[in-house]
């Protein structure tokens, strides 16, 4: 167990799979699911607990559960969105308990086509990053404009995942539809950032003192 610690407070991660030493943290899990049903969106607004239902803002009943934390989108058509979950197991939990909610109105309610359709996840590097050198070495996979967002946009090559960088070290990554290619694609990147990491005071003084010393 030397090599591995827990994550979220859940579950094992071995971190021989991560050499950065960094766990990217889950942050949100968007998961889909069909009723296959109609609903009357009003009447499920009405009568169901934690619902809201402005058609004129959203056309969609928005409703939250304490446990898991989490907030759905149903849609009349049957469609449900859930969103806020920090594990595929609880994503699917409270998908589920919000078909009972619908079914307990009196609606005939399924679980059909349950999916993970996006995992959000976050980390830091504890370093500043340059990232206009970044950005010039990276090519069109990157794109840095800090009049229009302070972070960089980066696209994977060979998958759909796209990650924000900041110059503070602080990284967001989306687009994964398991967790591992959350983990895969920082461990792939991190060597990449960590050649474009920006000299602190810190460092200059360490390489003065070690120059000094010699």
């Amino acid at each position: 167990m030397a090599d591995e610690e827990l994550f979220d407070g859940i579950e094992a991660v071995d971190m021989s799979k991560h050499p950065s030493g960094i766990v990217p943290t889950i942050q949100n899990i968007v998961s889909t699911v069909n009723l296959d049903c109609k609903l009357n969106l009003q009447a499920i607004a009405l009568h169901a607990r934690n619902a809201e239902y402005n058609p004129k803002r959203f056309a969609a009943v928005i409703m939250r559960l304490r446990d898991p934390k989490t907030t759905a989108l149903i849609f009349a058509s049957g469609g449900l969105v859930c969103t806020g979950a920090k594990t595929e197991s609880d994503s699917k939990l409270a998908a589920r308990k919000y078909a009972r909610i619908i079914e307990k109105l009196g609606y005939p309610a399924s679980f059909k086509d349950f999916r993970i359709q996006n995992i959000v996840g976050s980390c830091d590097v504890r370093f500043p990053i340059r990232l206009e050198l970044f950005q010039c070495f990276s090519g069109e996979f990157a794109h840095y404009d800090p009049e229009l967002f302070p972070g960089l946009i980066y696209r994977m090559v060979k998958s759909k995942i796209v990650m924000l960088i900041f110059v503070s070290g602080k990284i967001v990554i989306t687009g994964a539809k398991v967790r591992e290619e959350i983990y895969s694609a920082f461990e792939n990147i991190f060597p990449l950032i960590n050649q474009f990491k920006k000299k602190t005071r810190t460092d200059l003084r360490q390489a003065t003192t070690a120059l000094v010393c010699h």
